[in-house]
């Protein structure tokens, strides 16, 4: 969380970004999450998946 804190820290400070901008933003990407949803739950089980069966043979 502290990153996404010193981005938007930088961000404003170093290019005058403003909270229009920043929730334009953060809309965007909420909206994409929200079209991409089942193909992001998708890859991060297989993700997971894989993770497990790779760690069991360790």
């Amino acid at each position: 969380m502290w990153r996404i804190r010193y981005l938007l820290y930088t961000l404003r400070k170093d290019e005058g970004i403003g909270v229009v901008e920043i929730i334009l933003i953060l809309v965007v990407l909420i909206g994409l999450v929200i079209i991409f949803k089942s193909q992001l739950t998708s890859l991060v089980q297989t993700i997971f998946e894989k993770i497990t069966s790779e760690s069991a043979s360790i």
